[in-house]
């Protein structure tokens, strides 16, 4: 495909760039995400993940990393060479990227019912989806169930605060969570205050299902009832919570480190 430059911020392409940036019922209905940056663009192609269109900051054209991208996508991809002013009207972040590159949304396969699993209830902060996604993957549990309330994984920002982990997760949007946890045959553990017991009481070796739940009102009663324990993280100082992304990562690595104790 031949390279384009685009100086006008009311060509049409860009306009539809605007849209997916800004609505996730567009992002949703067309089947797309937009990757800001060069790391998610690379992370995404290094996954096998597909890229359409790539709308490249002409004062960045030369930077060696998007050379060799452009490079290795050959023509099977659109590229677009942007003025830096129009480029810095698409994008709402204040330092305008070196990128944006449209890649599609991946669809993913059904996971092994004893593999070890989250399940997100409307978690509605996009900064803490995406730190619970990098806490996931960094973790090794990569079976991520999200329910139709949770914020859209795929926005930019998740996105950028995910740092890549999307393209190594199995991502499960508008999933039936009650299903999921019926159907799971492993541990199944829900964060709660009342009724719990402390985290580290918990075996965390074999398959465990962990539930975490709205940043204002937790796991709902409906989910905290098909789990048999109810689990807290002792907090000996004077903070009366923690945030649901920093709270994903304390029981994730605990299980890490249970897993390591076992393994000598």
């Amino acid at each position: 495909m031949p390279i384009k430059t685009i100086s006008s911020a009311h060509n049409n392409d860009l306009k539809d760039l605007s849209r997916l940036l800004q609505n996730a019922r567009d992002r949703r209905k067309s089947g797309l995400m937009v990757l800001e940056g060069i790391h998610l663009a690379t992370a995404s192609l290094e996954a096998g993940g597909e890229l359409t269109a790539l709308y490249i900051n002409a004062e960045a054209s030369a930077h060696p990393e998007i050379v060799q991208l452009v490079a290795s996508v050959g023509e099977r991809v659109a590229v677009s060479y942007i003025t830096p002013g129009v480029f810095a009207k698409v994008t709402a972040l204040t330092s305008a990227p070196e990128l944006l590159a449209l890649a599609r949304r991946p669809v993913p396969e059904r996971p092994a019912a004893h593999v070890s699993r989250l399940l997100l209830e409307d978690i509605q902060d996009p900064g803490n989806l995406g730190t619970i996604l990098r806490s996931a993957a960094a973790s090794g549990v990569n079976e991520v169930f999200l329910s139709k309330g949770c914020v859209d994984v795929y926005s930019p920002k998740v996105l950028r605060a995910g740092m890549g982990a999307h393209f190594v997760l199995n991502l499960h949007e508008a999933a039936d969570l009650e299903a999921v946890l019926n159907d799971f045959t492993g541990s199944k553990l829900v964060t709660a205050l009342d009724g719990a017991v402390s985290l580290y009481s918990q075996d965390l070796t074999g398959p465990v299902a962990f539930v975490f739940g709205n940043e204002g009102s937790g796991v709902s009663t409906t989910l905290q009832a098909l789990a048999p324990a109810r689990i807290k993280i002792p907090m000996p100082g004077q903070a009366e919570s923690l945030n649901v992304a920093m709270a994903a990562t304390v029981c994730l690595f605990e299980r890490v480190r249970q897993l390591e104790v076992q393994a000598g």
